[in-house]
């Protein structure tokens, strides 16, 4: 009987909000604009967030998760690196053959690309007759390199050990580059083309590679890959090279991330005092490195959307003491006819929890519609609407009426009945 009581006092104090929220319903909307926004950042932040993470840590993962790099510096750090670094000297093309033979190596090779890293594109131009296409990477690897990392030619061939040992004068182009000088028809395999003044025969082109960020032209489909002997003609003077190292189990990598430290302190001929002037790192870093990144755009996000909310908790404060004020005398009347302190108390505090939750379910709604429309404009991206952070924004809200409309409760539930009758 009692909880039979108990629900029809609730179900009539949430009446009673709603008819409230009714009668004032622009002043109800510029109180929870607060609270839409707060909510609706955070939901589309999170679905942004999570589509990048899965985009990101899924390319980093596709590289292979016993593959280990060799370097002078750490690609994956932030901020500006210290001259003493930026002044190490270059990794040794030759020092793969070494770093081949450690115990648990299953390949290993040097690698030479020249573009600009702050940008992610190339700086060479490939021609073909009157068509040039603009901004190539170029790059240089040994045959070994198709050992350590999965390169998928979609027509023609790769490089082969004759190729690398005769210096042969072939290349393999990326899809959008053999798309910018052939076309969609016309069959690259066999042709020659003029890269930076000499002539190239095209043996294969690669197959589209997947980007992180977004869906446009991705810079790694717009490459020429030589043979490294080939790359070392073109261009004796630049030696900056990465050393590939893949372990012949990915439960060895740590294994052989020790051992390519020992045989690169011995090639360097770093006495046991002094610290590595290179780096060895895993795709592991990049995650770590992205996680850092998403996790700070995150809280940044966050801040702003938790100062929204709080004003739009203030903004439920505010409105909920002038409901308080403009309603003395129905207090007075209600609690004249038998309502109890806890009558009106839940009715107030119902009302500024039906208010918030209103506000975070629109805000979940924007939010939710915001997130999912970055796929129009970025179909590659899987952005995703978790249902954590929907239950998430729900609570807050509730959380933030239960908070923000205590004190307006208490107050008009703390009125004399009597002065409530007489207030004009």
């Amino acid at each position: 009987m009692n909880v039979r009581g108990s629900y029809g006092e609730f179900r009539e104090a949430v009446a009673l909000a709603l008819d409230s929220l009714r009668r004032n319903p622009l002043r109800s909307a510029l109180t929870i604009l607060g609270i839409v926004i707060g909510v609706s950042t955070i939901l589309a932040i999170s679905a942004v967030v999570s589509g990048l993470n899965s985009n990101v840590i899924g390319s980093v993962e596709a590289m292979g998760s016993n593959i280990v790099i060799c370097y002078k510096f750490s690609w994956a750090t932030l901020g500006r690196l210290s001259p003493d670094v930026l002044q190490r000297k270059d990794m040794q093309p030759e020092w793969a053959d070494g770093l081949s033979h450690l115990p648990h190596v299953a390949a290993a090779a040097a690698s030479l690309r020249i573009f600009k890293p702050e940008l992610g594109a190339g700086t060479s131009d490939v021609r073909r007759g009157n068509v040039r296409a603009k901004n190539v990477i170029l790059q240089g690897n040994p045959p070994s390199i198709a050992q350590i990392y999965d390169f998928t030619v979609a027509r023609g061939r790769f490089f082969t050990q004759t190729d690398e040992d005769h210096r042969s004068p072939v290349v393999v182009l990326g899809h959008d580059t053999a798309d910018t000088l052939f076309g969609p028809h016309e069959d690259p395999i066999g042709q020659d083309v003029l890269l930076e003044g000499r002539v190239f025969t095209v043996v294969g082109v690669m197959d589209r590679q997947k980007q992180a960020f977004g869906n446009g032209q991705n810079p790694e489909d717009n490459i020429a890959i030589l043979p490294l002997s080939s790359m070392q003609k073109l261009h004796p003077e630049d030696k900056d090279y990465v050393l590939f190292i893949k372990a012949a189990d990915a439960r060895y990598v740590a294994d052989v991330v020790d051992e390519a430290r020992e045989y690169l302190r011995r090639m360097r001929r770093l006495s046991s005092d002094k610290p590595d002037d290179f780096a060895i790192f895993t795709p592991d870093a990049f995650i770590d490195l992205w996680k850092e990144i998403s996790g700070g755009i995150f809280i940044v996000m966050f801040a702003v959307g938790s100062v929204a909310l709080l004003v739009g908790g203030i903004g439920v404060m505010n409105i909920m003491l002038v409901s308080v004020t403009e309603r003395t005398r129905e207090i007075g009347v209600r609690k004249a006819v038998g309502a109890r302190r806890k009558n009106i108390l839940m009715q107030f505090l119902l009302e500024a929890i039906v208010l918030a939750a209103i506000g975070g379910v629109i805000g979940e709604l924007i939010g939710s519609a915001v997130g999912l429309s970055v796929r129009l404009v970025f179909p590659a991206l899987p952005v995703s609407v978790s249902l954590f952070w929907i239950v998430t924004g729900f609570v807050i809200s509730a959380a933030i009426g239960i908070f923000f409309g205590v004190y307006p409760a208490w107050k008009a539930a703390r009125m004399n009945p009597v002065e409530a009758l007489r207030y004009e």
